[in-house]
């Protein structure tokens, strides 16, 4: 047990987060990211693969770097979009975590269900925790079939995964799980509401914003 517990210990979270005019929603969907990585006590790393966003998404991201440290925050970016299955490839040759996860930028997904996709793999030894729809108090609003879904995989389980899907684009990720299935991979889930954004804005609580701008303040002061 104190092995297992060493082990759990030196987990590291890498999670790939591929942007294309993001601009907006970046800083916060980081904030809040590291928020739920700190209070969990996890140790992480978040890798921003931008495709070439036209929005000025890039120059945010090399802010957030300078704000949370080149260790925390990774720039990771490409010419062009180039598709989501190859951002995470091209996510997954920057990351240092023994396990990876992978989800939106534009805030359809609260990082709050972080520590729970954590705590699930660990009580069962999954090698893959996806987030549903379906059980429990999960729920969804303005879903649709494009909707990307977080997910918590091990490393070399994803790296498996991706060399054996071919779909490009949204696609992937359905092919991810039923490929895991076939390889006989062990899958958990967590029961997460999915919040589809309306014209950009996202549907977080007025008082998280607020605890965002004020918490951005105090970075930009000390830093």
């Amino acid at each position: 047990m104190a092995a297992a517990s060493g082990n759990r210990a030196r987990d590291k979270y890498s999670v790939l987060l591929p942007t294309y005019n993001e601009r907006e929603n970046l800083p916060l969907i980081v904030w809040l990211l590291v928020r739920s990585f700190q209070e969990s006590g996890s140790n992480f790393e978040i890798i921003v693969i931008d495709d070439g966003s036209p929005d000025g998404t890039r120059e945010v991201a090399e802010q957030l770097e300078k704000i949370y440290g080149s260790d925390k925050i990774l720039l990771r970016p490409r010419a062009k979009k180039l598709g989501l299955g190859t951002a995470y490839i091209h996510g997954m040759q920057h990351a240092t975590g023994n396990f990876i996860i992978i989800m939106d930028a534009d805030l359809s997904h609260h990082p709050k269900f972080i520590p729970e996709f954590i705590k699930k793999q660990k009580e069962g030894n999954f090698d893959i925790v996806s987030g549903t729809r379906y059980k429990g108090n999960g729920g969804v609003y303005g879903w649709d079939l494009k909707r990307k879904i977080i997910r918590l995989y091990r490393k070399e389980v994803l790296q498996k995964l991706m060399e054996k899907c071919v779909s490009k684009g949204y696609v992937f990720q359905m092919e991810m799980i039923v490929r895991a299935r076939q390889l006989g991979y062990t899958i958990g889930e967590v029961p997460i509401s999915f919040v589809d954004r309306v014209y950009g804005e996202s549907k977080l609580g007025g008082n998280e914003i607020v605890s965002f701008l004020k918490g951005l303040l105090t970075l930009f002061a000390t830093t």
